[in-house]
């Protein structure tokens, strides 16, 4: 699948559900500043070495942002681990990372330690791009599975064991499902994605999934695997596998993946289209430039997808070390640019809303 050509229809979604002018070109995409005619502004390059770590989910994106930086400025290196969301948090607060990508926001417990290393300022979330949640599965004679929200609970709380459970059947009643025992894939570490796909099994299946939400995964059996590749591995290579993983994982890795029952009742495929309908309803929940994000997966917008999660980058409003703060500004402030944003409707990401987009744009500006 091209997802270039899906990109561009979840722009033309966006535009029209939040009453934009005009979604950018594939060609000549204005940077931060560029003029109305598109001509792209100069990328504002700093000097030295800024280490950062966290989200597996986003690798795939800060390795288009970081090579597309150091083409523009020589002499700069930009070391990033996909170390998990959980990993990442703490490696900022310990101080051995500049900014740290989390699938999650900072949780209320975390904001004080994060805040800490920031003299003068505090630790702010900043959503930089929407990442779908595909339900991948392999199981042998089955293409088009779609499965309920309260099924994928019951099934990633060990309740399904079958694929031939009743229901599971109830929700493919077309379909040939056979007896194999069910191996549902979970994150081993801790994980933004994890605590995503947590929550969205609570708020839309609360009576068959009780244990909440959290980086770390708290039900009983299952097989883990380490990071979203681990996951994506695990079940293209076993049959009767089904995990939750990063849409762009999920594609890189030629998976299956079923549609999802949503809040207006029907089963939706993942595509940025769908996807796309759901973040248009995403609203703002932090303060000035934190800009920690609310997804209602309940929702009833027909034809979205419903599991997608915003990915942050964790940085200090104010108090980056003077030699890391126009070398943090100037790749976040690529990576938030219309060019940076479109740069990843290939690689099986959403384009973050422009009303948000232009937001994280200003907040990186004020990082001082």
């Amino acid at each position: 699948m091209k997802l270039q050509r899906y990109g561009t229809i979840a722009c033309l979604a966006l535009a029209a559900t939040l009453g934009l002018s005009a979604c950018g070109s594939d060609n000549n995409e204005p940077t931060s500043g560029a003029s109305a005619s598109g001509s792209a502004a100069a990328v504002d390059c700093g000097t030295g070495t800024v280490n950062a770590q966290g989200s597996s989910a986003q690798k795939n994106a800060m390795d288009e942002w970081i090579k597309a930086y150091q083409q523009k400025c020589q002499g700069t290196t930009i070391n990033y681990e996909p170390s998990g969301s959980g990993a990442g948090i703490t490696a900022f607060i310990n101080g051995t990372a500049d900014f740290a990508g989390s699938d999650s926001a900072l949780k209320p417990e975390e904001q004080p330690k994060a805040d800490a290393k920031c003299t003068g300022g505090a630790a702010i979330n900043l959503p930089m791009v929407i990442g779908p949640v595909a339900i991948a599965y392999n199981l042998n004679g089955v293409d088009n599975l779609q499965v309920k929200p309260a099924t994928l609970a019951k099934i990633f709380a060990g309740k399904v064991t079958k694929w031939d459970d009743p229901a599971i059947k109830a929700d493919n009643p077309d379909a040939k499902l056979p007896s194999t025992a069910i191996q549902a894939v979970h994150r081993s570490d801790e994980s933004g994605t994890t605590d995503n796909f947590t929550k969205f099994l609570s708020k839309t299946a609360e009576a068959d999934w009780t244990l909440g939400n959290a980086k770390a995964w708290k039900a009983p059996g299952g097989v883990g695997a380490a990071k979203s590749d681990g996951v994506a591995s695990k079940i293209k290579s076993t049959d009767g596998t089904i995990g939750y993983v990063e849409w762009s994982y999920a594609e890189n890795a030629s998976l299956k993946m079923a549609k999802v029952g949503n809040g207006a009742g029907e089963f939706a495929a993942l595509t940025a289209e769908s996807a796309g309908k759901t973040i248009a309803g995403a609203k703002i929940e932090g303060q000035g430039d934190d800009l920690k994000m609310s997804i209602d997966y309940n929702t009833k917008e027909a034809g979205a997808y419903p599991i997608v999660l915003a990915t942050y980058e964790i940085v200090c409003s104010k108090g980056l070390a003077a030699d890391k703060l126009k070398l943090v500004k100037g790749l976040l402030g690529h990576a938030a640019s219309a060019e940076g944003q479109a740069s990843l409707t290939e690689l099986g990401y959403a384009p973050l809303p422009e009303t948000v987009r232009t937001k994280v744009e200003t907040a990186v500006k004020n990082l001082s």
